[in-house]
């Protein structure tokens, strides 16, 4: 087993020392553009919600409200057939 202490030689060549020096290089301008890219998307203002669309959404919104209503009344009414059915035959 070999130990690494102060008389371990380390040899390395030209191209590998490239390839470590390149790296270092691409990692950190990645992330300074990351960082700019980050400080530009919080200045950027909000996209605004043009009338058009909001009135598109509300209109969505209450058909949805209305067809739940209509659904729970037709549960209601199921409910209350369901009921009356297992009154008659708690009577027998």
């Amino acid at each position: 087993m070999t130990k690494i202490g102060e008389d371990t030689k380390v040899t390395l060549d030209l191209k590998t020392i490239g390839m470590i020096v390149g790296f270092a290089i691409s990692l950190s301008s990645m992330y300074f553009v990351l960082q700019a890219d980050i400080a530009k998307a919080m200045t950027l203002p909000e996209p605004e919600v043009t009338s058009t669309e909001f009135q598109y959404k509300d209109q969505i919104i209450r058909e949805a409200i209305i067809t739940t209503q209509e659904d729970v009344q037709e549960m209601k009414e199921t409910l209350k057939l369901l009921e009356m059915r297992l009154y008659e035959i708690s009577k027998k």
